[in-house]
């Protein structure tokens, strides 16, 4: 699962952290323009610069399509950082070449940031419209500083991920509403139907196992719209939560899609899924302990008028 910059928005102290790691590589490297990234399959942001008063074209919050940029080329498999000292005489650049030199980027050094369990995170690079030379001992110290970041990312990552499915917590739900309900949205109240005989005849690991190909697919729903996520609240619940998605006509597509998606098991588990659905609007009043608990109710009307189903609050 890929770490997203609204995760990062809720995280304690990411800006102080990122600023402190700019100023520390800024007194490695003082002439280079220094930032961070975060990586997502198809995209890069520019998290952080060290200075935007430079000749060099890139600002905080761009975006830019991840295979045109540099580090796309950035060895994460191996935790090598790419150094490129003069990019005019990098003869594999020559298809980029004239982006680069749109932006004033002549010298380019970037490393890798990862997670723990190896999921790309970002990089810090270092970038200049002149010749660099980077040496040796410079690059060592710039990845120590990013192994301790990459320590912070990781603590912080675990108080808002579930950690056996590794989906959003509740906690991560909580903040999220405290700081995006003015939008509005959508919340899909997801229970399994039949799971507490799949622990009860095949033992908890197979449960386990069923709760992680849970998460995988709703991580793959997620992905399919912008700006969803899925949590899981504890034991067999989750939620599924969209921007606010159109009329009641496209909620109940996406409901019956969810359903869909978890309906197709082993013959053996017996299993399906039962859907509570609430929606609150931009700029409501209602907080989120009383939108689950409509979304619970909805719920149970779901289970109880034959199960596989979704009902509306």
């Amino acid at each position: 699962m890929v770490t997203t910059y609204q995760e990062l928005q809720m995280y304690k102290n990411f800006d102080e952290l990122a600023n402190d790691v700019l100023e520390l590589a800024k007194e490695i490297l003082p002439d280079q323009l220094i930032y961070l990234t975060s990586l997502s399959d198809s995209q890069q942001v520019i998290l952080k610069l060290s200075n935007e008063d430079t000749s060099i074209a890139v600002a905080e919050g761009l975006v830019l399509n991840l295979n045109e940029t540099l580090c796309n080329r950035v060895d994460f498999q191996n935790n090598q950082p790419l150094i490129y000292e003069d990019i005019q005489k990098e003869s594999s650049l020559e298809k980029l070449q004239q982006k680069l030199d749109e932006v004033n980027i002549r010298s380019y050094l970037g490393l890798p940031i990862s997670l723990v369990n190896g999921e790309k995170f970002g990089t810090l690079c270092a970038i200049n419209d002149e010749v660099t030379h980077f040496d040796a001992k410079s690059i060592q110290l710039l990845q120590k500083i990013v192994r301790m970041f990459s320590y912070y990312l990781d603590l912080e990552r675990f108080a808002y991920r579930d950690a056996l499915t590794d989906l959003y917590n509740r906690r991560y739900l909580s903040n999220f509403f405290d700081n995006h309900s003015s939008k509005g949205g959508v919340i899909l109240f997801l229970d399994l139907d039949g799971f507490k005989k799949v622990n009860d005849i095949h033992g908890h690991e197979a449960g386990d196992g069923v709760l992680k190909e849970v998460a995988s697919r709703l991580q793959k729903l997620a992905a399919e719209q912008p700006d969803a996520f899925a949590v899981r609240l504890g034991g067999d619940e989750f939620v599924m939560h969209f921007p606010s998605i159109g009329s009641k006509e496209d909620i109940s597509q996406q409901a019956q899609h969810v359903l869909d998606r978890l309906s197709k098991w082993d013959a053996q588990y017996q299993l399906s899924t039962s859907i509570g659905v609430v929606t609150y609007p931009a700029s409501g009043t209602e907080e989120l302990a009383a939108l689950l608990k409509h979304a619970d109710q909805a719920l149970y009307e779901a289970k109880t008028s034959g199960k596989n189903t979704y009902k509306f609050f």
